[in-house]
């Protein structure tokens, strides 16, 4: 979130960014100044109290000793009307303060300068694009495909546990299988550390990374333990830095993560949603940086950079694209998304989205760097990105790559499948 001080200094500015997301801030905005105030006042009054009381507790002490214990008894009966008053001015302040955290959530955070106006993905702007489009005469779109190779059986997966839940078999789950493993060595390859996350998080991680409050009810709740599933490992990986203070010189961090990834994505329906295009339950690996804030935007590059390489290697064609302020998340500052190519569908498919967060995510998570040779520390800069989601990755592959004698596997995933074609 953002912080108190930058509103106050510079409230005019963050009113007139996030009409780039679409988000009238004036009224939250005077809100958070308004109660920043009186809490600050509050403050004032509650420890110019506090200190009042303490010398007149030692006052009287001397009063006693030196006879006057009228006197004494008058002050004292004044500090237990003292007592009452900072116990009411300490509950006034935590109403004052929860008001202002409950406040300080609603505000999305600021656009980069460079993110274009918009309403929605129609106006993302398209950045680069690569790849050879497949020239391909009737293309059968992947869930025939999947139904035809016997790869994925989602009747057997609404079976077991509801719509959008697959199963995969065979050859499907072994090119599975070697597209995780594909992506992980590749990360390794650019020195990210690979960690293996739980799937299920607590509330203090949700809020840190911005899922929580959950305003479109995306993640599955297990109200029992009062644990999320996770959409994405981007939050337990965020979170090993929660309420950490990094050194300077361990900037920037690297970490990347393979997971299932959990989204209910309520009222979903449509052809756009047929097959692989869009599941509750879905797997993925993630890279997550910890960056210095001077070098957070050189590092969305190489990130981004990153991506676009796993695509090439894939030999899918691509696009890159900015999302524009009406499609950019709620704590995100720039986002670039990659989309690959559905050459039986005749659309792109997103596979990708990476984003810097500049320093929204660390002050929810207390996520601090002190440079060398400082006492005082800063907020770091988070960032993180899909590399890749393997859903319409898997989608695209199966149906640019068809021919009449089967299946194509691109070349990059042979050694990790075991075989080139499937037939």
């Amino acid at each position: 979130m953002l912080t108190l001080k930058f509103i106050q200094d510079n409230k005019d500015e963050v009113i007139q960014r996030l009409k780039t997301k679409n988000f009238d801030a004036t009224t939250i905005v005077e809100e958070i100044i308004s109660l920043d105030n009186n809490r600050r006042q509050t403050q004032i009054e509650l420890e110019s109290l506090q200190s009042e009381m303490n010398n007149l507790s030692k006052e009287i002490g001397q009063l006693f000793k030196s006879g006057k214990a009228e006197e004494a008894n008058q002050a004292k009966a004044r500090t237990g009307e003292m007592k009452d008053q900072i116990k009411e001015l300490t509950v006034k302040m935590e109403d004052i303060s929860s008001g202002l955290q409950e406040q300080l959530v609603l505000l999305p955070n600021l656009p980069h300068e460079s993110v274009p106006a918009g309403k929605g993905e129609d106006d993302n702007e398209v950045v680069s694009e690569g790849g050879q489009m497949p020239q391909l005469q009737d293309a059968v779109p992947h869930w025939d495909l999947i139904k035809k190779y016997d790869l994925i059986d989602f009747e057997l997966g609404t079976k077991i546990t509801g719509a959008g839940f697959p199963v995969y078999k065979g050859k499907g789950a072994r090119l599975q299988r070697a597209l995780i493993n594909f992506f992980l060595d590749e990360a390794d390859k650019a020195g990210y550390l690979e960690v293996l996350p739980p799937l299920l998080v607590n509330e203090a991680s949700g809020f840190g990374t911005g899922q929580l409050p959950d305003k479109e009810g995306q993640m599955y709740h297990a109200t029992a333990d009062n644990l999320y599933l996770i959409p994405t490992a981007e939050v337990p990986v965020t979170n090993i830095y929660r309420d950490v203070i990094l050194k300077g010189s361990e900037l920037p961090v690297k970490n990347c993560a393979y997971s299932a990834c959990f989204r209910r994505e309520a009222g979903s329906w449509g052809a756009h949603v047929r097959g692989l295009n869009r599941l509750h339950q879905f797997d993925k690996v993630e890279i997550v940086q910890v960056a210095h804030p001077d070098q957070s935007y050189e590092i969305l590059e190489k990130m981004v950079a990153h991506v676009q390489s796993l695509v090439e290697k894939l030999e899918l064609p691509w696009r890159k694209l900015r999302l524009c302020g009406g499609d950019i998340s709620f704590t995100s500052a720039l986002t670039f998304d990659f989309e690959v190519y559905s050459a039986a569908q005749e659309r792109w498919l997103e596979v990708s989205s990476v984003s810097n967060f500049e320093s929204y995510q660390a002050n929810r998570l207390k996520l601090r760097f002190k440079e060398d040779g400082e006492k005082k520390t800063q907020l770091a800069h988070t960032l993180n990105g899909s590399a890749l989601a393997l859903p319409r990755i898997m989608a695209a592959i199966l149906e640019n790559n068809q021919t009449a004698e089967g299946i194509r596997i691109p070349e990059a995933l042979v050694p990790y499948t075991g075989f080139d074609i499937i037939k």
